[in-house]
């Protein structure tokens, strides 16, 4: 019996030993050893964008640049409260927008935009180098009148271009990005639409 024992003991010991080779060559995650460690990453996700998407962060990037430059004028030239508090809002809202779009144009290796002379003559509702000398040229109720009739014009460029993108765009968050455009500047046009028609007569 004493015999017996010890030839089984050393054939589990042998058992063991085998399975423990198998184990650590199955667990390398080296690819073909059909096994791994650990759960599989999945892939990249990748990015389904299109030439509307390209199109709409290059032409919107400069589009919301302008329209913080004019904005930055208000603190100095109105004395209207609401007029500095609608100034206040667009560069909050508009700021973190560039700041994202010029992120899709860099992981999808395309060119970021920076807004010259030329800018402002191609994109819609973006007043010329001229409109901007005239109104930094005023203050009080008159810029007040000549910001809001601008910003107007301006946002209604914005929507113009935010729709094109909703109905060409690929990129689910630029498409997405176009939609809250739409709703925020129309949502402003109304407003200052009602402002004209008020205090800043």
């Amino acid at each position: 019996m004493k015999t017996v024992h010890h030839g089984f003991f050393g054939y589990i010991v042998l058992v063991a030993s085998a399975a423990a080779l198998v184990l650590a060559g199955c667990g390398t995650g080296q690819p073909g050893t059909g096994g791994a460690p650990t759960t599989p990453q999945p892939p990249p996700a990748t990015q389904v964008f299109n030439d509307a998407d390209v199109t709409f962060a290059q032409q919107m990037i400069p589009h919301h640049q302008q329209a913080i430059q004019m904005s930055q004028m208000v603190q100095a030239r109105s004395q209207n409260p609401q007029v500095k508090e609608l100034a206040g809002r667009i560069e909050a809202a508009q700021q973190p927008e560039i700041q994202t779009m010029t992120g899709w144009l860099q992981s999808w290796g395309k060119p970021v935009p920076t807004m010259g002379p030329g800018m402002m003559q191609h994109q819609p509702g973006m007043p010329s180098m001229e409109d901007m000398s005239r109104m930094m040229g005023t203050s009080g109720p008159d810029f007040d009148r000549m910001f809001l009739q601008m910003m107007i014009a301006h946002h209604e460029g914005a929507v113009q271009m935010a729709k094109t993108e909703q109905a060409q765009g690929q990129y689910p968050d630029a498409k997405q990005l176009a939609r809250n455009i739409e709703t925020s500047q129309t949502a402003e046009i109304a407003e200052m639409q009602q402002m004209l028609g008020g205090s800043t007569r």
